[in-house]
C-alpha cells in the first residue's frame, strides 16, 4: 500500500531528478549511491510531487550497481517491466484505474537464410547445440537479429560466423510467426535470400558441427523437411523464386529514427516502376 505522505515533508525531502516524457510521465535514471531509506523516503515525496502535477507512468531505470534500492521501490508499489545486462527498468502507476504503460518488448526476430550456388547446391549446416544436436539434420543457418540490427545485415553475419561464407542480401521470402518460444516471448522468423560472393566453407567450430554444400532434392528428402509442413512450405517458396515464379521483398532504404542512420522498408517490387534491384541472378 502506497504511504501518504503531507506537503511539508514533500518540501523538506529532496526529490528526485527526473525529465518528462511525451505521455505525460516521468523518467528517473539512477546514478549515485545512497541508502535505501533515504532513497524511499525522496520516492515517496517525489511521487506526491508528480501526482500534484498530474504526471501519469513514473520509470525508473536502476543500474546494477544500485541493485540494493529496488526492494525499497517495490515495497512504494513499482513493478518489474525489463531488464538489460547493466540495467533494470521499474515502472508505476499514478492515477486510479488500470495503467496504460506499453508491455515489455512481445517478440524476438531471427532469420534463416537461403543460400544457393551455381550447381543448385544449397548452405546447410549441422548444429552442435539445441535440440537438433547429434540428430544429423542438416538445416539453413539460422540465427537471432541483434539489438538495432536490420534484418538483412543480420542474415550476412549469421551465414558468415557459421559457414566463414561471404553472401549478398537479395529478399525476404516469407516470415513465420510463433507463440510460447524463449522464455514464452512470440517469435518471428525471417526466411531470407542470399547471393554467395565465396564458396569455400569453413565452419564455426564453437556452435557448428558441419557445414556443406547440398544438393536441393537431398535436402527436401529429409525426413525432418518431410515432416515438417512449415519447412516444406518455405523450400517450395525458394524453388518457386528460383523458377522465376515467386517474387519476396526487397530491401528499399528509408530514414531512422536514429540520426544519420537508415533504417529499411522491405517491399514486394514486382509491379513497381522503376523495379527495385537487387542484382541477383538466378542459377541457370
Amino acid at each position: 500500500m502506497e504511504k501518504i505522505i503531507d506537503e511539508n515533508e514533500v518540501e523538506q525531502v529532496k526529490l528526485l531528478a527526473a525529465i518528462n516524457d511525451d505521455h505525460e510521465g516521468a523518467i528517473v535514471e539512477l546514478s549515485e549511491p545512497m541508502h535505501p531509506e533515504d532513497f524511499a523516503s525522496m520516492l515517496r515525496a517525489s511521487i506526491a510531487h508528480w501526482r500534484k502535477q498530474g504526471k501519469r507512468g513514473v520509470w525508473i531505470k536502476v543500474p546494477i550497481e544500485l541493485v540494493n534500492l529496488v526492494e525499497a521501490a517495490v515495497k512504494e508499489g513499482f513493478w518489474y517491466h525489463h531488464a538489460e545486462p547493466k540495467y533494470l527498468m521499474l515502472i508505476y502507476w499514478i492515477p486510479e484505474g488500470t495503467h496504460t504503460l506499453p508491455a515489455n518488448a512481445s517478440h524476438r526476430v531471427g532469420i534463416g537464410a537461403f543460400v544457393m550456388n551455381e550447381k543448385r547446391e544449397v548452405l546447410v549446416v549441422q548444429e552442435k547445440n539445441g535440440i537438433l544436436r547429434g540428430k544429423g539434420v542438416w538445416k539453413f543457418p539460422t540465427g537471432t537479429v541483434d539489438e538495432g540490427e536490420d534484418i538483412c545485415a543480420a542474415a550476412v553475419r549469421e551465414v558468415k560466423e557459421e559457414t566463414d561464407i561471404d553472401a549478398e542480401f537479395v529478399e525476404v521470402l516469407a516470415f513465420r510467426q510463433s507463440h510460447g518460444e524463449f522464455f514464452d516471448k512470440s517469435d518471428l522468423c525471417f526466411i531470407c535470400l542470399l547471393q554467395p560472393l565465396s564458396f569455400d566453407i569453413q565452419k564455426q567450430e564453437s556452435e557448428i558441427d558441419a557445414a556443406q554444400w547440398m544438393p536441393l532434392d537431398e535436402y527436401r528428402a529429409q525426413p525432418f523437411v518431410q515432416k515438417s509442413e512449415p519447412l516444406k512450405y518455405f523450400f517450395d517458396l525458394c524453388l518457386a523464386k528460383i523458377d522465376n515464379k515467386y517474387s519476396g521483398f526487397s530491401p528499399v532504404p528509408n530514414t531512422s529514427n536514429i540520426p544519420d542512420e537508415k533504417g529499411y522498408l522491405y517491399v514486394n517490387s514486382r509491379y513497381l516502376s522503376p523495379p527495385v534491384r537487387s542484382g541477383y541472378h538466378l542459377p541457370a
